[in-house]
Order: structure tokens, then C-alpha cells, then sequence
């Protein structure tokens, strides 16, 4: 099974997590979130990842998700990802994209559902009325 680590700014990637949960069911295992807040230092910010990397990185992989490239989250976990085997990091996590991992995680191997999340999550970023449109004409 892949484990995934939601690393976001404030509670969104608890928030995240929970509406997930409420759609394809609870997580028990190998699901954690990393909330970043400004009154936590950035050496034990670094820290936290660091241990949670540690404690889900297995045999089948870990996904680690951020809320926005360029943002504290990424730039903290990706020098402690980059050269990690069986950890893939995706930035720009939304609603659907947990969706999606959530309900593959033990149908795909880690390359193939890193592949399936971002094509889910880039799917469900559209303009609703075009999309509507274009499939009436």
C-alpha cells in the first residue's frame, strides 16, 4: 500500500484529508498531514517532515503532496525527497487528487498512481461552463 504525506500551509491539508475520507472512506494507516504554522520554526518544520518521511517511507512508496510550488511546504520537503527512492513529491494537491490517491492506493504501483493523481487533479482544474458547452454542441 502507498502512504501519503500531506504537508500544507495552516489546517487546509486536514481539511483536505477529512473531505477525502468523507468520500472514499477513512485512511487508517499510512496517511499523515503536516500543517505549517509561522509560530513554529523552520529548523523543526524541516524536522517533523523529516520524521514523518522516515516513519511512512516503505516497500510500495510514499507520496508526499504540498499546497503550492514555490510555498514553505515544498520548499522544505523537496531537498529531503529528491534523491529518496520510492518517494515521489506532487505540489498543487486538491480535493480530487486525495480522491483519487485515496481510492487507488493499493490498485497501482507508485509511478503509475503519481500519473493517475496528476491527471485526475489537472482534470477537475476546468472552466465549467466551457466544459458544459463543449460537450451540448
Amino acid at each position: 500500500m502507498i502512504n501519503f504525506l500531506i504537508v500544507t500551509h495552516g489546517e487546509f491539508g486536514a481539511y483536505l484529508t477529512e473531505a477525502a475520507e468523507s468520500i472514499v472512506g477513512g485512511q487508517e494507516q499510512g496517511v499523515k498531514v503536516l500543517s505549517i504554522s509561522p509560530r513554529v520554526g523552520v529548523a523543526e518544520i524541516r524536522e517533523r517532515i523529516r520524521r514523518a518521511i522516515r516513519e511512512l517511507s516503505g516497500p510500495d512508496g510514499l507520496i508526499l503532496f504540498t499546497d503550492m510550488p514555490g510555498g514553505t511546504p515544498s520548499n522544505l520537503a523537496f531537498p529531503l525527497v529528491k534523491d529518496a527512492a520510492r518517494v515521489e513529491m506532487i505540489t498543487g494537491v486538491n480535493l480530487y487528487m486525495l480522491v483519487s490517491a485515496f481510492g487507488h492506493r493499493t490498485d497501482y504501483k507508485l509511478p503509475a498512481l503519481v500519473q493517475k493523481v496528476l491527471t485526475d487533479g489537472q482534470r477537475s482544474v476546468c472552466d465549467v461552463r466551457r466544459r458544459f458547452l463543449e460537450r451540448a454542441g
